[in-house]
C-alpha cells in the first residue's frame, strides 16, 4: 500500500506534490520522493523515512523544477525496504527519461520477471514496479500513451499507476478499479491523487475517480483518455480501504469513508451489543467513527478511554513484528479517571496480528476496567492479500490459526466478535459484488499465478 500524487500544470509543482504526500502520509511511512519535469529535464528526490524527514531542507524545492510532478510515499509489499526500492522510480528509456509511481501489487511479478532476466534485463530494485518500465521499453507501438497500453495488458493486478515523461502524465488504474485513485482540479491545475484528502488539503476540487481500465494522459494539449481494457462486469473495490487504510475525510470508491465506518460499527452494534457495558471507547484513530456508530446504536454512552500518540506512527504499517510490539506502549495510553471500575466495549477495526489489542487488553486492565469486550468491525482476516496490504502469508493472521475463543484468551478479554461478512456487506452502498472481500473470504477476483511479497527475491 503506497501513496501517489501527479499534477500538471503548476509552477510551484514539486511543492504541491510534497503537500499532496504529507496528507497521505498515511498510506506508507518508509520512504518518499518526488520528481518533476520542465518539459525537457527531469529533477528528482527521494529518501527513506516520513515525508517530512525526507522534504526537511526546504532549499530541496529550489532543485525540483518544472511545472509538473509526481510523488510517491512508499510501504512496502513488494521488495525490501531500502533506499533503492523508494519511489517515484526513474529510469533512462530511450534518449529520455521517464518515471512511474505505483500503488499496489502485481500478480504475475515471478514469471515475468524470469522471463525478463532471460532476455538481458538487469535490475536496479527489488519492486515490481521496475517489471512495467521494462515491459514498457520492449514495445514498439508509434507513441509513448500506446506502449503504456500495450504494457498495461501485459501486467495483472492491483495498479494505480501515474507515469511522467516529457511528453505529460499518463494515468492508469487496474480494470478491477482494486486500489483508489481520483482525478482533481485546483483552477487550471490538474492533480491525481491516491486519497481525495490530499485535494482537500491542496484547495481543489475533486471531479471524478480514475475509470477502471482507463489511461488518462494529461499534456499541453490537455486532456485524453481511452480504455486500454474494457473493465470487467463487477469491479473488485478493497474494501480494506474503508475499514483501516484510508483517512476517514477522504472520499473512496465513491463513499465518504467516516460515512463508511459509521455504517459498519451501527451494524456491528446490531450484530453484537452488550447490555451490561457501561461505556464504549474506540482504538484510536482508524476505528473512531465505527466506534461512535456501535455506541449510538446499542445506546451506550461513549467516551475516550485510549489517548493516542500522534507522532508515533501506524502500528500496522511497520515492517517487523519487533518494531510493531515496542510501539505499542508508545503510541498510545489511559485515560483512567474515564476507565476506573468500569466494563467496556473496545471497539477496533481489525485485528491482523493480535500485537495491538493484546497490549492494549493489560493496559486497560492496569487502568482499572472490570470487564473488557472488544468488538471488531470487520469479519476475520484469514486470508493473505495479494493486492497491496502487507499481511502476505497465512502465518502471520492471528484469526487464521485460532478461533474466536481462542483469540479473546490470546488478547486477554471477556468476550470477543467480529463484524460478519454478511453485516459487512448490508453496510456498503455499492452491489457487494464490487467489492475485494479475499482476505476475509479467500475468493480471490484476480487469479494468484505467482508468489506474492518481500519474499520473492
Amino acid at each position: 500500500m503506497c501513496g501517489i500524487i501527479g499534477l500538471y500544470n503548476n509552477p510551484e509543482a514539486g511543492t504541491f506534490a510534497y503537500m499532496g504526500l504529507y496528507a497521505q502520509q498515511h498510506r506508507g511511512q518508509e520512504g518518499a520522493g518526488i520528481v518533476t519535469c520542465d518539459g525537457d529535464k527531469m529533477y528528482s528526490h527521494t529518501g527513506q523515512g516520513l515525508v517530512s524527514d525526507v522534504f526537511s531542507d526546504s532549499k530541496i524545492f529550489d532543485n525540483l523544477k518544472g511545472h509538473y510532478a509526481i510523488g510517491h510515499t512508499r510501504y512496502s509489499t513488494t521488495g525490501e525496504n531500502n533506499a533503492t526500492n523508494v519511489g517515484p522510480l526513474l529510469f533512462n528509456l530511450g534518449d529520455s527519461f521517464i518515471s512511474i509511481a505505483h500503488n499496489g501489487n502485481l500478480v504475475n511479478l515471478t514469471s515475468i520477471r524470469k522471463k525478463l532476466q532471460k532476455n538481458g534485463a538487469i535490475f536496479q530494485t527489488t519492486t515490481d514496479t521496475e517489471i512495467i518500465i521494462h515491459l514498457l521499453a520492449r514495445r514498439t507501438e508509434p507513441t509513448l500513451t500506446k506502449r503504456i497500453a500495450g504494457t498495461l495488458k501485459e501486467i495483472e493486478g492491483a495498479f494505480s499507476i501515474i507515469i511522467i515523461s516529457k511528453e505529460g502524465l499518463h494515468i492508469a488504474r487496474d480494470t478491477k478499479g482494486i486500489r483508489p485513485l481520483c482525478f482533481g482540479k485546483l483552477n487550471d491545475t490538474i492533480i491525481v491523487a491516491s486519497e481525495t484528502c490530499a485535494l482537500d488539503l491542496l484547495g481543489a476540487q475533486y471531479i471524478r475517480d480514475i475509470n477502471p481500465g482507463e489511461l488518462l494522459t494529461v499534456n499541453n494539449f490537455g486532456e485524453s483518455s481511452i480504455q486500454f481494457e474494457t473493465p470487467d462486469k463487477n469491479k473488485s473495490h478493497c474494501i480494506f480501504e474503508y475499514i483501516y487504510f484510508s483517512r476517514p475525510d477522504s472520499q473512496v470508491f465513491g463513499e465518504n469513508v467516516d460515512k463508511m465506518r459509521r455504517k459498519f460499527g451501527k451494524t456491528l452494534a446490531e450484530e453484537s451489543t452488550i447490555d451490561s457495558a457501561d461505556i464504549v471507547i474506540s482504538v484510536p484513530d482508524s476505528s473512531n467513527t465505527c466506534a461512535m456508530g456501535y455506541a449510538a446504536t446499542s445506546n451506550t454512552k461513549y467516551e475516550i478511554g485510549l489517548i493516542r500518540n500522534h507522532y508515533v506512527g501506524r502500528t500496522f504499517i511497520f515492517p517487523n513484528q519487533r518494531l510493531r510490539s515496542l510501539n505499542v506502549r508508545l503510541k498510545f495510553n489511559t485515560v483512567k479517571g474515564v476507565l476506573d471500575n468500569r466494563e467496556v466495549v473496545l471497539v477496533d477495526d481489525s485485528i491482523v496480528r493480535g500485537t495491538t489489542l493484546r497490549k492494549l487488553s493489560q493496559l486497560l486492565k492496569d487502568a482499572g476496567v472490570k470487564k473488557v469486550h472488544v468488538r471488531i468491525s470487520s469479519p476475520p482476516v484469514r486470508y493473505p492479500c495479494h493486492y497491496g496490504m502487507d499481511f502476505p502469508t497465512k502465518d502471520e493472521l492471528a484469526a487464521n490459526k485460532h478461533t474466536v475463543n481462542e483469540l479473546a484468551e490470546i488478547i486477554k478479554v471477556d468476550t470477543l466478535n467480529y463484524l460478519t461478512i454478511e453485516g459487512l456487506l448490508k453496510s456498503v452502498s455499492l452491489n457487494k459484488d464490487d467489492y475485494c472481500t479475499a482476505c476475509f473470504s479467500g475468493e480471490y477476483p484476480i487469479e494468484i499465478k505467482d508468489k506474492v511479497g518481500k519474499e520473492i527475491f
